[in-house]
């Protein structure tokens, strides 16, 4: 099998598009009722992957003015693994087209959130791939 270029399938045009930015006001509209409450911008990055997994990340970017506070976003990734607007799932299924096959996604699962700075949380998307017809 020849060896997949992540970075280029994962460029931030195409996680842009599979998780677009809107979802942030959306996700605060519904669970504040106003999108305006929200303390920062989510966002979806590359981290890292080889032949039998992919890291993604939802960013938790600061907004200005606000405070991108621990007690905030330690709490989400059990939120967001659920959230409909946030759609864990539907994402991973985007994922797995984006692959066209020279991969599919098996088991996903998000980890603890990761404070980068005061301006930038991480949740790890943990992706497990299957190549050949098994799963590592």
């Amino acid at each position: 099998m020849s060896e997949i270029d992540f970075a280029q399938i994962f460029s931030p045009n195409q996680l842009a598009a599979i998780f677009p930015e809107t979802r942030t006001n959306d996700f605060f509209e519904a669970i504040f009722g106003d999108r305006e409450d929200g303390a920062y911008d989510i966002s979806l990055g590359f981290d890292n992957a080889d032949s039998d997994k992919l890291v993604l990340e939802f960013r938790l970017t600061r907004r200005p003015g606000k405070c991108l506070a621990c007690n905030l976003t330690y709490g989400l990734p059990q939120v967001f693994s659920r959230h409909p607007i946030i759609d864990v799932k539907g994402l991973v299924a985007k994922v797995d087209d984006l692959l066209q096959g020279r991969a599919r996604c098996a088991a996903w699962r998000l980890g603890s959130t990761r404070e980068v700075s005061g301006d930038l949380h991480v949740i790890p998307v943990f992706i497990s791939l299957q190549q050949d017809g098994h799963v590592p």
